[in-house]
């Protein structure tokens, strides 16, 4: 379901750099959705079988050239960084067109347990860094002005989970966003 959805957000021809790219599994499924579509992946931690191209970087500076791919993608990653600011910022720079994230929202405590949990289930195998970092909408929004990204589509609506786990994993706990750098088209 996540797949499709990132899918049709996709420009044609597009370049996708895949920010926290993991195993590489989602991008994987766009490009075989959309066949006009290249992804390369990026992470912290490079695991030893990907399914797309992914290299290693610091966390912190897309090691990618101004303007040199169309869409940055992050999909559950930037509640993993202590500095959610400056990814965004680096990815306003390296995008052509979009940057397209899916992550979370935690407007209570037990949004926040229910994420915590979700996070340690999904990540704490794989070694990845748990720093359990969620935001509530109004501070997403924040981020994105003080990024120069503007907002095309935010959405709560991203069926994940079929009932009843959606009563529990679900409730407008994620978003998908599509924002525009600043200076696209520029």
């Amino acid at each position: 379901m996540l797949a499709d959805t990132i899918s049709r957000l996709l420009p044609a021809n597009a370049k996708v750099l895949d920010v926290g790219a993991g195993d590489g599994r989602i991008a994987k499924l766009w490009c075989e959705a959309r066949g006009d579509v290249s992804v390369e992946g990026i992470d912290v931690l490079v695991r030893d079988a990907t399914h797309i191209p992914v290299r290693e970087f610091d966390g912190r500076t897309i090691p990618y050239a101004d303007k040199s791919v169309d869409v940055v993608m992050f999909v559950d990653v930037l509640h993993h960084s202590t500095d959610p600011r400056r990814l965004l910022s680096e990815a306003a720079r390296v995008a052509r067109q979009d940057v397209i994230i899916k992550d979370h929202l935690a407007e209570s405590r037990l949004d926040h347990a229910v994420l915590r949990l979700m996070d340690w289930v999904g990540n704490a195998p794989h070694g990845v860094v748990l720093p359990y970092n969620y935001l509530p909408r109004a501070r997403w929004l924040e981020l994105f002005d003080g990024t120069q990204l503007s907002i095309n589509l935010f959405s709560t609506d991203v069926p994940l989970y079929p009932p009843p786990l959606s009563f529990v994993f679900g409730r407008q706990l994620h978003f998908i966003a599509n924002l525009r750098p600043a200076s696209a088209g520029a």
